[in-house]
């Protein structure tokens, strides 16, 4: 892939203002042959002859030079989704290599940057050997840490940050995660009631309700995910794992998560019944299993976000947040396989492998994963 495309901004500017090839060369003191040469592509012009270029056209250095340091939304969204697509359908090495093709050309445009770093993650499974994979996350790190440096987005920083401290956890490093992150996390109160309140005093009751819903949606789902990884530091006390485990299953059958985000529910059951088999109830983690299994080989495909009859005002929102946020993060092909593994390569679920009920569960799972 050409980085430099000045022979075609030379013609497009040329013919724009009616100006021969002759005409052009006088001015900067070449011959024809030498401007045919440049829109060619056949040379280039020396570089101290680019300023005077530049001036003739009235443009910047790299508008002449074609070079397109940063990327519009939907850019970054198709070129997301095409390398999305390599991974699921070209060797991993290819789809990885393409990857950083694209963050070297685009170095500076940061919300890329945090684009192809979050691909390395999603993919990082693929790559064939635990090694490789954390191999792959250690240069998501690295993406991630620049995409933090350079950002002057608040929304973007903090998002960098989080990423930066996930891959930290994934390589073993929970020193550096305590590090960057305060081990106390600071109170924030949220700013949805307030930013509510002021669109009423405006008379916009329909804003301040959509803003309202905004704030629901996000602490429902980090409240599941805090109730999730609050179970796994349960394996010592069963009476505060059972009780945070029902919690955890009223709150996603109050609010329809099987319907309003499956994939987060699919984690949850995963979580659940993996600490049922840690204390030795095999009747429980099956029937977390079977809930995980009804669910994942349900209707719940093509995998999106939407709302639902209570959260009747997300929709745009969501559209919008998602332009540079793809959602699922993987191809559908890559996610029914995860699916499958979480449940048939899980050590958690060793000792019930042999279970007909397991068994069942398993090859409806895989069935599941060739879209049967």
């Amino acid at each position: 892939m050409k980085e430099i495309h000045l022979g075609r901004v030379l013609i497009e500017n040329r013919r724009r203002r009616g100006i021969t090839q002759e005409e052009l060369a006088n001015y900067i003191g070449v011959t024809t042959a030498a401007i045919s040469k440049w829109e060619t592509g056949a040379t280039y012009p020396d570089i101290l002859m680019l300023p005077r270029l530049a001036t003739y056209f009235d443009i910047s250095i790299d508008e002449l030079m074609g070079y397109e340091p940063q990327l519009e939304k939907e850019e970054m969204l198709k070129w997301y989704r095409r390398l999305s697509e390599e991974f699921a359908s070209l060797l991993f090495e290819e789809a990885l290599a393409h990857c950083q093709e694209m963050a070297k050309k685009y170095y500076s445009c940061y919300p890329f940057l945090f684009q192809i770093g979050s691909l390395l993650v999603n993919y990082a499974s693929l790559a064939g050997s635990p090694e490789k994979s954390e191999s792959v996350i250690a240069e998501a790190l690295g993406l991630f840490r620049r995409a933090k440096e350079g950002s002057t987005e608040p929304s973007q920083i903090r998002a960098a940050l989080q990423m930066e401290a996930y891959c930290l956890l994934a390589l073993k490093r929970p020193e550096e995660v305590l590090k960057l992150l305060e081990q106390d996390p600071p109170v924030v109160m949220p700013s949805e009631p307030i930013l509510a309140s002021a669109y009423q005093m405006t008379g916009n009751s329909r804003e301040a309700k959509r803003v309202l819903q905004i704030g629901i949606y996000q602490g429902l789902l980090s409240l599941t995910g805090l109730l999730t990884s609050y179970t796994g530091l349960c394996a010592d006390d069963r009476e505060a794992f059972e009780e945070t485990s029902r919690r955890l299953q009223s709150l996603a059958n109050t609010f329809h998560m099987n319907k309003l985000h499956p994939g987060i529910l699919l984690s949850c059951y995963i979580a659940l019944a993996q600490g049922w088999a840690s204390f030795g109830d095999t009747e429980q983690a099956l029937e977390l299993l079977e809930k995980y299994t009804a669910l994942a080989a349900g209707a719940i495909y093509p995998l999106r976000l939407q709302g639902d009859d209570y959260f009747t005002l997300l929709d745009d929102w969501l559209k919008n947040t998602l332009a540079l946020e793809e959602y699922p993060p993987r191809k559908e092909s890559v996610i029914r396989r995860s699916i499958t593994q979480a449940l048939t390569e899980n050590p958690a679920f060793q000792n019930l492998a042999e279970h007909p009920r397991f068994q069942a569960m398993a090859e409806r799972l895989k069935r599941n994963e060739e879209g049967n």
